[in-house]
């Protein structure tokens, strides 16, 4: 006869496990309910990541499915804004769905930038799905260090 260890961590595990299981189970059921189109309208938001560097502030924001010609970057008062449309593609003739969880249709993103840019020296790359701006800082932006004398 093999004798299994019991272990309180292990029986957590499996709990919260079938927890999850039953709240997706629960969300499916849910959904149901609702048409086809108004799943498909729910909003959607893309994830950013904001760095900075001694020179500039970099926004990488993830939008895949996205043509770059529907995408729209604006900066007003160090507020930085990506906004944009992810249109629905065509169905095809005949296809009937069972499951549709990819989300299209208008976004928009605001960020107050840490500092001041130079707005007529900002780039922006798309490329694989991901949105690249960069954006220089202005001279008094930078940081520097001055050295005190004491006397």
């Amino acid at each position: 006869m093999t004798l299994i260890r019991w272990s309180p961590i292990r029986d957590l595990a499996t709990e919260i496990f079938d927890l999850q299981k039953e709240i997706n189970r629960m969300f499916d059921r849910f959904f149901r309910g609702f048409e086809d189109e108004e799943i498909r309208m729910i909003s959607w938001s893309p994830r950013v990541d904001i760095s900075e560097t001694d020179d500039e502030y970099i926004v990488r924001a993830e939008i895949p499915g996205v043509s770059k010609d529907d995408v729209k970057i604006t900066i007003k008062d160090d507020i930085l804004t990506i906004s944009g449309e992810k249109k629905q593609e065509k169905e095809a003739k005949g296809e009937n769905f069972h499951r549709i969880e990819r989300v299209y249709g208008s976004f928009s993103r605001s960020f107050a930038l840490p500092g001041s840019v130079k707005v007529d020296k900002v780039e922006a790359k798309f490329k694989d799905g991901v949105l690249t701006i960069k954006l220089p800082k202005v001279e008094e932006a930078k940081p520097r260090e001055i050295e005190i004398k004491v006397d």
